[in-house]
């Protein structure tokens, strides 16, 4: 099983977001069985809050299922059952490496990495902006995905 959790600042925006696109896009190739996804948060401002109405909001208008959870924080022990750590942005990735003190294994990206962007997702809570933050956040779930699915034999 491949795990991928996906970090930002609270877990209720861009990391959630992140969940759920990259679940549709595994339901999508029939590989759900094949991935364990979820999401966290690099702080403890939001922990037990549901997702941010503007992700939910943007989610619905894709039709991408939404599930209620309650945000979570990124603990030291996550580094080691997950098989990719990503983060939507630079001070997130800084933090994950603190709170995980490590990263021999090179688990730990920031999700536009995977492809040409090689950038920070805009954080939708300041910019009020979910439309791009999704744009950004699907591009990365599509090249991550791919990544993956080259790097452990799918295609």
């Amino acid at each position: 099983m491949i795990k991928i959790l996906f970090v930002c600042h609270g877990n209720i925006c861009r990391s959630p977001m992140a969940e759920f696109v990259m679940k549709d896009l595994v339901r999508q190739k029939g590989l759900q069985e094949q991935f364990l996804i979820v999401s966290c948060a690099t702080s403890r401002e939001e922990i037990g809050n549901d997702i941010h109405y503007g992700t939910r909001a943007i989610l619905k208008e894709k039709g991408i299922p939404v599930e209620h959870r309650k945000a979570v924080q990124l603990k030291a022990k996550d580094y080691e059952v997950y098989d990719y750590l990503i983060a939507m942005d630079s001070a997130n990735l800084r933090n994950m490496k603190r709170i995980c003190r490590h990263d021999t294994e090179h688990k730990i990206h920031l999700l536009l990495d995977f492809c040409t962007e090689h950038r920070d997702i805009a954080d939708p809570w300041y910019t009020g902006n979910f439309n791009e933050t999704y744009d950004d956040v699907k591009v990365g779930c599509e090249a991550l995905l791919n990544h993956i699915l080259v790097e452990n034999g799918f295609n």
